[in-house]
């Protein structure tokens, strides 16, 4: 409820919902019917009781393979995870070219080259550059050499910033889509050993659940606002619900202990709304299958909410 004569926080500005239902990164089956989890949950009345003109787009048509990948494959799935992001990609640049801001729902991580892609695209034919702010409790920094499962939702971060298959590396027509000086990570507390070596070479700021425990989510969060909104467009956001606590979060297939709370990551979207800087907003790995009565998408779209300007007061 609004309080009479104040300013919704959405009002005269829109969003579109974009519904990314791709399991094919991921392990565990579950994890694409994450879109249909918030949907449930009430997102689209709920966005629009902000004050939000909303469109939901649908969800992407997604290709089944004709048989499961060999085992050993460090690949897994390439060939229809990357047609989901090409057309993920040409959808995120029609809401923007709308007017409107994406609201991406995953789907497993792997989405994000995806997203990504297609909000970098269309500020790069602008002369723009878009900063990231990454939520999650693993790098997602693997390559095809690195991984130790071959499941593409370990390597998305790393894709976007150049390093992978061509196929995933080339979507939309140039690679690196980021500049790692423009992008921060949170959440980190399970890396893999070549992604430590990555992360070192490619120099991209990592603000670990140590740091977070050391310095306090709010200093963390403003810096990494700060290094990502250096960005002359603004910057993407994606949030991956494994992020935070398993207490809070239990519909994930990765999930890992001693995440985010629920204050740290409300607090979080919460800054990111009041910086205004996000030019599209992502949540991806909610576990249907894992969740306990929908809490970790209902957790999902509060978490929505508050990026988009949902305040107590």
């Amino acid at each position: 409820m609004i309080a009479r004569g104040a300013r919704a926080p959405g009002e005269g500005r829109r969003v579109s919902i974009i519904g990314a239902p791709c399991g094919f990164g991921a392990s565990v089956a579950g994890v694409d019917l994450g879109p249909a989890a918030m949907r449930v949950a009430g997102l689209r009345r709920r966005v629009a009781g902000l004050g939000y003109e909303v469109r939901d787009m649908g969800d992407l048509r997604i290709e089944s393979p004709p048989e499961p990948p060999p085992p050993g494959e460090k690949l897994r799935y390439l060939r229809e995870i990357t047609a989901a992001c090409e057309r993920l990609a040409s959808d995120v640049k029609t809401a923007l070219g709308g007017g409107e801001l994406p609201i991406v729902l995953g789907g497993d991580h792997s989405i994000a080259i995806g997203s990504v892609s297609g909000v970098t695209s269309f500020y790069a034919a602008r002369g723009e550059t878009v900063g990231l702010i990454w939520f999650d409790a693993h790098a997602d920094m693997n390559t095809p050499e690195t991984s130790p499962s071959g499941n593409i939702h370990g390597m998305p971060l790393a894709v976007l910033l150049g390093q992978g298959a061509p196929e995933l590396t080339g979507i939309e027509g140039f690679s690196p889509k980021l500049d790692p000086r423009l992008c921060a990570h949170i959440g980190a507390r399970d890396v893999d050993p070549g992604e430590r070596e990555l992360i070192r070479k490619l120099g991209i700021r990592f603000f670990t659940m140590r740091e977070i425990d050391e310095r306090g989510m709010s200093a963390c969060v403003d810096e990494a606002i700060h290094i990502a909104a250096k960005a002359t467009a603004g910057y993407h956001v994606t949030l991956d619900v494994d992020a935070l606590d398993p207490g809070d979060a239990p519909g994930s297939g990765t999930v890992v202990r001693g995440g985010l709370t629920y204050r740290e990551a409300h607090l979080a979207m919460e800054k990111i709304a009041e910086t205004g800087g996000a030019l599209a907003l992502e949540v991806v790995e909610i576990n249907t299958a894992l969740d306990i009565n929908n809490r970790t998408a209902e957790l999902g779209v509060e978490l929505i909410l508050s990026a988009l300007g949902k305040t107590i007061l």
